[in-house]
C-alpha cells in the first residue's frame, strides 16, 4: 500500500490513501467514530479499503486528531460532561456537514480525483455526518455507508443518562433522526449499514429500522462478535488493523467496489 498522504482541506485535516493506479480517481470520503478509531489517521488504518480502485480520504472530526486542544481529548470531553448533546454531538455533527463542501472543493484541487459522484462512509458519530450529507446536500453520491452508526442521536444520548430535553435539544436531536429521512435518504444513494452484533442494543436496533425504513436501496451487513469501537484504545495514532475490523472493511470494500463499477 502506497504511504498515506496527509493534508487539510479548507481547515480540516485528512489522511488520503491512493488507489493502486495513477490518474484521475473516483473519491470516497469518511468521518470516523469518536470511540476508537477517533482520529483521521487511525480511522485510516482501520478502514484502509485497500485495492479499491478510488482515493479514500480521510477526514478529521472536529476536536479530534490534528483538531485536539493541546494535543489532547480532555476539551473535548468537557464538551461531552457540560453538555453531551447541544456542547459536543450535535455542534460536532453540524460543523462537519457545513465545513464539508468547501473541504471537497479543497480535496478536488489538490488530489487527482475525478469531478463523479462521490462515496461517503462514516462511523458512529462519523455516520450521523455521513447521513447528514445525504439528507440535507445536494452532493452527488454513488454509494454510502456507515458502521455502528449514530442513526438516531436520541439513542446515542441515552447512552450518557437521562438528558433533561428543552425546546431547542429536542429540536436539535429531533433532527438527527435518519430513519424519519430514510425517503430522502433512499432517494439519494444505495446505503451499507454495517452493525456489530454486540454494538449497544438501540444503536443495533436503530441499524435495522433503518434497513427496513430503506428498502430495497439499502443492506445491511451484520458483524459477529464486533461491538462498539474498531480498534483498541487510545485509538488516536495508527494502530494494526484488528481482525474484526478486517471484516468490516472486507465487507465495504466489496460494497465500494460494486457500486464504483456500476457507477462506471
Amino acid at each position: 500500500m502506497d504511504s498515506p498522504i496527509t493534508g487539510t482541506a479548507a481547515g480540516v485535516p485528512f489522511t488520503a490513501l491512493p488507489p493502486a493506479d495513477d490518474g484521475p480517481a473516483p473519491l470516497i470520503v469518511t468521518w470516523h467514530m469518536l470511540d476508537a478509531p477517533r482520529s483521521d489517521a487511525a480511522f485510516a488504518a482501520a478502514l484502509p479499503m485497500i485495492g479499491l480502485p478510488a482515493w479514500r480520504v480521510h477526514l478529521g472530526m472536529p476536536m479530534c486528531g490534528a483538531r485536539m486542544v493541546d494535543g489532547s481529548m480532555d476539551a473535548g470531553l468537557e464538551l461531552l460532561r457540560t453538555d453531551v448533546l447541544m456542547s459536543a454531538l450535535y455542534p460536532f455533527v453540524r460543523q462537519a456537514t457545513e465545513e464539508f463542501p468547501a473541504a471537497l472543493a479543497s480535496i478536488r484541487a489538490q488530489l487527482p480525483v475525478d469531478d463523479g459522484p462521490i462515496g461517503v462512509l462514516g462511523g458512529s458519530l462519523g455516520g450521523a455526518v455521513a447521513l447528514r450529507v445525504l439528507a440535507e446536500t445536494e452532493i452527488p453520491v454513488f454509494a454510502g455507508a456507515v458502521v455502528n452508526a449514530a442513526i438516531r442521536m436520541r439513542s446515542v444520548v441515552d447512552l450518557f443518562g437521562d438528558y433533561p430535553y428543552d425546546t431547542e435539544s429536542a429540536k436539535a436531536v429531533d433532527s438527527l433522526d435518519f430513519v424519519a429521512k430514510a425517503g430522502t435518504i433512499a432517494g439519494r444513494s444505495p446505503l451499507l449499514v454495517v452493525s456489530g452484533e454486540r454494538d449497544h442494543p438501540a444503536l443495533r436496533a436503530d441499524a435495522f429500522h433503518l434497513v427496513e425504513a430503506l428498502g430495497e436501496s439499502s443492506d445491511l451487513l451484520s458483524i459477529p462478535e464486533l461491538a462498539h469501537p474498531l480498534a483498541d484504545e487510545p485509538g488516536i495514532e495508527p494502530a494494526p488493523q484488528l481482525p474484526l475490523a478486517r471484516e468490516v472493511d472486507a465487507g465495504l470494500t466489496t460494497w465500494f467496489r460494486h457500486h464504483l463499477t456500476a457507477a462506471g
